[in-house]
């Protein structure tokens, strides 16, 4: 369960620091922006919320909503962040360790890099590519000693999933490139300027849709 509240509590304090929500709201985009969370269920979201408001990073108020007929609709509680909970993001976002590189992790972290640094994006991104490098030459050597023991349907299952790796290293190949491109252009002490970024997205981006059209 510990686990699961690793991934929940930071998408939760992501998602409520762009605007407070309300629960089902929430819910909502839990479920549309985090694949990992399609099968997320209200006994999860209002156990981690509760969670979340003990330790004072979230404050829950009671909102009622008039119906137009002078009758109050059922109120519900908005969720919003709090000052501890600001800070306390901002730590989790200044995080870039194996942790953040794995699977349910990376998800997350990936879906709030608008609000995390550059040099931490980066750091993350090339150790996502070394653990799916690891694991694309741990899957190549198990396929190459188990091909002929396995039936059809077994090796195109092997297949399948060693072509998903390569697609996503690709991916994380055209997004380091990216990162890296910003950082070669900024000049020092000043924004990106909008013809480089420009350039940069130009450069990077039809390539990348063109590996994952291509897979």
């Amino acid at each position: 369960m510990r686990g699961r509240s690793d991934v929940l509590e930071p998408a939760i304090l992501g998602l409520l620091h762009e605007s407070p929500m309300h629960g089902y709201e929430l819910r909502k985009r839990l479920n549309l922006v985090l694949g990992s969370f399609r099968a997320l269920s209200y006994g999860s979201l209002y156990p981690c919320l509760k969670s979340l408001v003990e330790r004072h990073w979230i404050v829950g108020t009671e909102s009622g909503a008039d119906s137009g007929h002078g009758v109050s609709k059922r109120a519900r509680i908005v969720y919003q962040l709090t000052a501890d909970g600001k800070e306390h993001l901002q730590q989790v976002l200044a995080q870039s360790g194996p942790s953040t590189w794995e699977d349910e992790n990376f998800d997350v972290r990936f879906a709030f890099f608008a609000q995390t640094d550059a040099e931490t994006r980066l750091r993350i991104l090339e150790g996502r590519r070394t653990r799916l490098t690891e694991r694309l030459d741990t899957i190549r050597q198990s396929f190459a000693r188990t091909r002929e023991r396995m039936d059809e349907y077994t090796l195109e299952l092997q297949r399948h999933g060693l072509e998903q790796v390569e697609r996503e290293v690709r991916w994380l190949d055209g997004l380091i490139d990216n990162e890296r491109g910003r950082r070669r252009v900024r000049p020092t002490g000043t924004g990106q300027p909008a013809d480089a970024a420009s350039t940069v997205a130009d450069d990077t981006v039809p390539a990348r849709t063109t590996e994952k059209e291509r897979g």
